[in-house]
C-alpha cells in the first residue's frame, strides 16, 4: 500500500509540473523556453521518428514493450499551452510504468501556435491537433513491424495536450482509405483517452458561464501577438466569436461528442477548492468544471465518463495511468 500510494503522490506532482507549462501568458509566445534538464527515461526503441515535412517538431519517440503478442499502445501528448513544451518532459514514471504493464508508449511533439501562424495555418491550433492525428496514424502505419494492436490504441496528456488527446479521441476519422499515402488511410480514433487537467471547450461564452475568470483559447484561434497577454487574447476572442465559430465547433471536445466515442477519464489535481458552475475559480485554465460539464453532455449519451479530483477521487483509479493501464488490458 505504501508503494501504491507513493507513486500515486509521484503521479501528482509530475502532472502538476506538466499543467504548470499551461499556466503561460501570451507575452511568452515568442520567448524561447527555459532551458531544464529532461528526466531520466528508458532509451526508446526507436527515437525522433518523423511523422511529417512541415517542422522539425514533428518527431516522436517509441518504446516497444516485450511481449510475444501484439501490444496497446499509449500516446503520450504534451502539455504546454500549445506554445511551447517537449516529449522529453515524459520520463521514467509514465514511460517505465506503461512498458511493465506490456503496453507500448509514444511519445510526440508537434507543431507550437507560432510556428502555425508564421506557415498561414488557419486556425493555428489545427496545425497542434493534426500533427497528433499524423503521428497517430504514422504508429499504425508500422503496426506490423514495431507489434502494436491497432484496436487498443489510447492516449494521455496534461493541459493542451489533454485537449488534443480528447479532440484526437472524439473527432471524426480523419483516415482517407482512398488516398495513394498508406499513413493518410489509417485511423485516427483511440479506444479510450485519460487526461490531466483537460480543456474540453475553447468557445469564450460558454466559458464564461461555467469559469467567471476564464481566459484561455484567443491564442488558438489567432488572436496570439508579441505582447498581448492572454486575457487580451481571449477578449478579442470573445469580441470576434461569431466570426470564428466554426473553429470553435470544430476545435472544442465538448462540440464533437457522438454515441460512438469511447471512455474518458478527466483528473483535475490543481482543483484545490470545492468547483461552483459559474463562480471564479483559482485556476480557470484547469478547472474541474472542464470536466464536470463535458461529462453532463457524454452521459446524456450513456457513455462512460469518470471525473476524477481531491474532493471527488474515484475509488477504482488513482490517476490516468492506473486507467489507461488496467482499460487497455481489460480490451478484447
Amino acid at each position: 500500500m505504501k508503494r501504491v500510494a507513493m507513486f500515486a503522490l509521484s503521479w501528482i506532482a509530475f502532472t502538476h509540473s506538466m499543467m504548470a507549462q499551461d499556466n503561460t501568458s501570451g507575452k511568452e509566445i515568442n520567448k524561447p523556453p527555459a532551458t531544464k534538464k529532461p528526466p531520466a527515461r528508458p532509451d526508446p526503441t526507436f527515437a525522433d521518428v518523423a511523422y511529417g515535412t512541415d517542422s522539425e517538431r514533428q518527431k516522436f519517440d517509441f518504446w516497444q514493450a516485450k511481449s510475444s503478442k501484439p501490444t496497446p499502445v499509449v500516446l503520450l501528448i504534451h502539455g504546454g499551452g500549445w506554445v511551447n513544451g517537449d516529449k522529453n518532459s515524459f520520463g521514467n514514471r509514465p514511460i517505465q510504468g506503461y512498458l511493465d504493464a506490456g503496453i507500448s508508449v509514444a511519445a510526440i511533439n508537434y507543431r507550437f501556435i507560432a510556428q502555425a501562424m508564421e506557415q498561414g495555418v488557419e486556425p493555428p491550433v489545427k496545425a497542434c491537433v493534426y500533427d497528433a492525428a499524423r503521428a497517430l496514424q504514422t504508429i499504425r502505419a508500422n503496426a506490423g513491424p514495431w507489434n502494436v494492436d491497432t484496436d487498443r490504441i489510447g492516449a494521455h496528456g496534461g493541459s493542451a495536450g489533454a485537449c488534443t488527446s480528447l479532440w484526437l479521441a472524439l473527432h471524426d476519422d480523419l483516415a482517407d482509405p482512398n488516398s495513394p499515402d498508406p499513413i493518410a488511410r489509417q485511423s485516427t480514433r483511440l479506444t479510450c483517452v485519460a487526461v490531466t487537467g483537460a480543456q474540453t471547450s475553447l468557445d469564450p461564452i460558454e466559458l464564461r458561464e461555467w469559469i467567471s475568470n476564464a481566459n484561455y483559447g484567443g491564442h488558438a484561434f489567432g488572436f496570439a501577438s508579441k505582447g498581448r497577454g492572454r486575457p487580451q487574447e481571449f477578449e478579442l476572442l470573445l469580441a470576434n466569436r461569431e466570426k470564428v465559430l466554426p473553429w470553435i465547433k470544430e476545435y472544442s471536445p465538448i462540440s464533437l461528442i457522438s454515441k460512438d466515442d469511447p471512455p474518458v477519464f478527466l483528473e483535475y489535481p490543481n482543483q484545490k477548492t470545492t468547483p461552483v458552475l459559474g463562480g471564479k475559480e483559482p485556476d480557470p485554465t484547469h478547472s474541474a468544471l472542464y470536466g464536470i460539464q463535458f461529462a453532463s453532455s457524454y452521459e446524456k449519451l450513456g457513455l462512460p465518463c469518470i471525473v476524477s479530483y481531491p474532493e471527488h477521487l474515484h475509488p477504482d483509479y488513482g490517476n490516468s495511468q492506473a486507467y489507461l493501464i488496467r482499460t487497455l488490458k481489460d480490451q478484447p
